[in-house]
């Protein structure tokens, strides 16, 4: 029998073709990594039209006024509400702002060592509220339409239950309502978490510890996978320039108040009050039956953070007729950055909107028939309705990008 050989000319071929392209991956990965990149995020155009202590209101307008109700995005304390504007071409504000829909976003600003004792009431009867009464009175509307984010999500629901008076359309996306279930390591480890002991010793939670958590909850992908995929790809720009957004996003991780981490983990994680409507906020219990407005709620199936079964059983609890659920196969951040769910979350959401725009709501409009909303909104100072808060710092309009 005769046995197989390889001829050393062909490994010694193999190798030299191996070290070439070796060698051309490193020469461009260095022309990339030491060139110039474009790793801006948040580049679409607004104003900051309303400020109150650290919160600012942001003014996203679209270019040409579909006559839709403004939208009012609420995202959460934990990281920034960046993400819903990666990138051009990822970006969930410009999606919206094509489709002629005028957009409004809190940003909740870096809390220092006095927003220690800041509540979920101060976030939800205050700060939200001042921001939905500015966008009423400037826009002359008595009702507007309100989008929340995860934790920004449950601010939301209890928003709209406290002030369903107020609420036209309720959008919640990757939001925990319901609590008592294990499917997520975050909702096992919250439940044993001493909330009390962490803010009495942190004050605020930092926000570094809170991410370290996170990447704890799947460290084989998130600290891994993750870079193993970068020294693959460091000679693809757009690769690099991607991920690097992506990084500056994460590790933009603002503290969260120490009250509000402290209530949120003890009522929601451990006493699941919400889903229930025993959640008190303000000395008010957050019925959800009185959340009568259309509701539209998105989640992911793949969701390692808020995963299905904490998101699903909202529609059946509130009081509303008109509820929608939506399950896209992805994950936590998929949902706003992925280009396959781009072309089908952000306009799902215009669509749900438009198909529920009532005639009286609607902006009113100049002799030419353009929304005489979309006029530049002064900028404004907050009026806090607590006297614990400070009285607000003027706004000054400003433009990113």
């Amino acid at each position: 029998m005769t046995q197989s050989k390889i001829a050393v000319d062909l490994i010694l071929k193999k190798l030299a073709e191996s070290t070439e392209k070796t060698q051309d991956r490193a020469r461009k990965a260095s022309e990339v990594l030491l060139g110039d990149l474009d790793t801006d995020l948040a580049t679409t155009p607004y104003e900051v039209v309303y400020q109150e202590d650290r919160v600012k209101l942001k003014y996203y307008r679209a270019p040409e006024p579909g006559g839709t109700t403004p939208l009012l995005v609420v995202y959460a304390l934990i990281n920034r509400e960046t993400m819903l504007d990666l990138q051009p071409g990822r970006s969930v504000v410009q999606t919206f702002l094509d489709r002629g829909l005028d957009i409004y976003m809190i940003d909740w600003g870096y809390p220092t060592r006095k927003d220690q004792y800041l509540t979920i009431d101060d976030h939800v009867n205050d700060y939200m509220d001042n921001a939905v009464d500015f966008i009423r009175k400037t826009r002359g509307l008595d009702k507007i339409n309100l989008m929340g984010i995860c934790m920004g999500g449950a601010f939301s629901v209890i928003y709209s239950a406290l002030h369903p008076d107020k609420i036209q359309n309720l959008v919640t996306t990757v939001t925990p309502s319901n609590f008592d279930t294990d499917k997520g390591l975050l909702h096992i480890w919250m439940k044993q978490t001493s909330a009390d002991r962490m803010a009495e010793c942190y004050r605020n939670m930092p926000g570094d510890l809170m991410n370290l958590g996170f990447l704890l909850l799947n460290p084989a992908r998130l600290i891994i996978d993750k870079y193993v995929g970068f020294l693959e790809n460091m000679d693809n720009r757009t690769f690099v320039e991607n991920f690097i957004r992506m990084e500056k996003w994460i590790f933009d991780s603002p503290d969260v108040p120490g009250a509000t981490f402290r209530q949120f983990i003890e009522d929601c994680y451990r006493k699941n009050l919400l889903i229930q409507s025993k959640l008190e906020v303000g000395g008010r219990r957050v019925d959800l039956k009185k959340l009568t407005m259309p509701l539209l709620n998105i989640y992911g199936r793949y969701d390692h953070l808020v995963p299905p079964e904490a998101c699903d059983k909202l529609t059946s609890a509130v009081g509303s007729r008109d509820t929608e659920d939506l399950c896209l196969d992805t994950g936590h951040i998929g949902i706003y950055v992925s280009s396959k769910f781009q072309r089908e979350f952000a306009p799902k959401i215009v669509q749900w909107l438009r198909e529920r725009e009532p005639a009286a709501s609607r902006p009113k409009t100049d002799r030419k028939g353009r929304a005489a909303a979309s006029k530049k909104p002064a900028a404004s100072k907050g009026k806090g309705k607590k006297s614990k808060k400070k009285s607000a710092v003027a706004s000054e309009q400003q433009q990113a990008g």
